[in-house]
């Protein structure tokens, strides 16, 4: 996956964020108090400690806007304190006021993110076990969101539902049994990576005879995480989900899986708060 999340995509996002902030008209607060020729100097600056995820959205927003002189001061992933400059852009006033908001939106949400994540990240260390995320993103932003998670260290899931196949509950309702759900999809799509939810030890027994080439371990605790992994002997990996709290990551990550899948990395990360300091130039 692309370690620039600047991609067509993200430039249509940017565009549709500035369009939504002046709804047809223009600025008036700015076109009011400040002159049309007026230049200045935006610091970007890290109000509290954590990750920094989303500089080159940050940037392509200023860019969009005709702010062409842009330095990053840090790189996405980057641990940074409070009071910490991360980036300073230098042009027309306004343009820099009007580019501010959605600027400091991309880049608060991202580094909220990419800062839960090394959270998670740091809970596990010492293990091989990787924190892995969801597909519960915000509608139109799972690109940067799972690029954020990346920079908190994480690892993603897949991107999209046509990328591999995901067999949970409901697909074997539908289908009638684990394995029945599981066969269906094998003839289906034979070249794919198939994961398959199992919520006991019994289906993942049943499971394992059709060589899946992971098993998500749905709300199990980590001692029967630690029985699964015995069972599996290294024949598919194994990922747990659901119940799963930092308190309790590093129990989960000792049962020897290979990933913890945690939705709260993109659906529930508090923002990171990211000021914007103006400085006028003279």
């Amino acid at each position: 996956m692309s370690t620039n999340p600047v991609s067509l995509t993200t430039i249509d996002l940017i565009a549709r964020a500035i369009a939504e902030d002046l709804a047809g008209g223009e600025d008036v607060t700015s076109v009011s108090t400040v002159d049309a020729t007026q230049r200045a100097v935006a610091h970007f600056v890290a109000r509290k400690e954590g990750v920094i995820a989303g500089l080159d959205v940050a940037r392509a927003t200023l860019t969009f806007l005709g702010i062409l002189e842009v330095e990053l001061l840090v790189n996405d992933g980057d641990f940074v304190s409070a009071g910490t400059e991360i980036l300073r852009a230098s042009g027309l006033t306004r343009n820099l006021l009007l580019a501010e908001r959605t600027a400091l939106n991309f880049l608060g949400h991202l580094s909220g993110i990419a800062t839960l994540t090394r959270t998670w990240v740091d809970a596990v260390d010492g293990f091989t076990t990787q924190i892995r995320d969801t597909r519960k993103t915000t509608p139109g932003l799972r690109e940067l969101e799972k690029y954020a998670v990346r920079m908190g260290g994480g690892t993603n899931h897949r991107m999209s539902l046509s990328e591999s196949a995901l067999i949970k509950d409901n697909h074997i309702e539908a289908a009638g049994s684990v394995t029945e759900a599981f066969k269906r999809v094998r003839n289906s799509f034979p070249n794919i990576d198939i994961e398959i939810e199992v919520d006991t030890l019994q289906q993942l027994s049943e499971i394992l005879e059709y060589q899946p080439d992971l098993v998500l371990l749905d709300n199990m605790t980590p001692v029967q995480c630690g029985q699964a992994f015995e069972i599996v002997a290294g024949r598919c990996k194994l990922e747990a989900s659901g119940g799963i709290s930092l308190e309790n990551a590093k129990a989960y990550a000792a049962s020897g899986v290979d990933y913890i899948a945690i939705g709260a990395l993109s659906h529930s990360a508090p923002v990171l708060d990211i000021g914007l300091d103006l400085k006028a130039e003279i």
